[in-house]
């Protein structure tokens, strides 16, 4: 069994944020596989569906970023879902515009939805795939991260986006993390 967390704020004040990438990609992954998020539950909005014989659980955290370990633990203990099934899909500021990175495990560096995540789960072994964010010049972290996708950036977002989708997909048909890195981390 997997779960399929993209990470996120709920509601349209936040919809098109750079913090929300997570939830576009898990969006366009659960879309891609013909799965909806129509269950409400364990803090969160999700989906579900067996893929390849593996049951497949898409999850949107409703409990704002920072607290996303809340409903990403909820759901991983209910269904007994090992730690290195666990998928998180999320925004990260050093990572280039355009480019995306799979890790199989690691620290939640300064992200805090993911300290959350590796706090609640009390455990960083789990496969992450970052999509890049990096701006340039300075910046205020806080409000760089809850504004909108630039227009003159969407192409390079929607690349990193469904290089995710598609990283994520290997990943619950049964392929390893070394190679979905291999092929992804470029």
């Amino acid at each position: 069994m997997y779960l399929v967390a993209g990470l996120g704020n709920p509601g349209l004040k936040y919809l098109k944020n750079l913090h929300n990438l997570g939830f576009m990609a898990v969006e366009l992954l659960a879309e891609k596989n013909g799965v909806s998020f129509n269950k409400k539950g364990f803090k969160g909005e999700y989906g579900e569906k067996n893929i390849d014989g593996e049951k497949v659980i898409f999850l949107k955290p409703q409990t704002f970023m920072n607290l996303s370990g809340e409903s990403v633990a909820a759901v991983a203990s209910f269904y007994k879902i090992p730690t290195e099934n666990i998928i998180i899909i999320y925004d990260d500021l050093d990572i280039a515009i355009g480019s995306m990175r799979l890790r199989p495990s690691g620290s939640a560096g300064t992200h805090n939805g993911m300290r959350s995540i590796v706090q609640c789960l009390g455990s960083q072994n789990f496969p992450r795939i970052r999509i890049g964010t990096k701006p340039e010049g300075e910046y205020d972290i806080i409000n760089y991260v809850l504004s909108d996708v630039k227009k003159d950036d969407e192409p390079r977002f929607k690349v990193s986006v469904n290089k995710a989708v598609d990283a994520a997909d290997m990943l619950i048909r049964g392929a390893t993390v070394d190679s979905v890195m291999c092929k992804f981390n470029g």
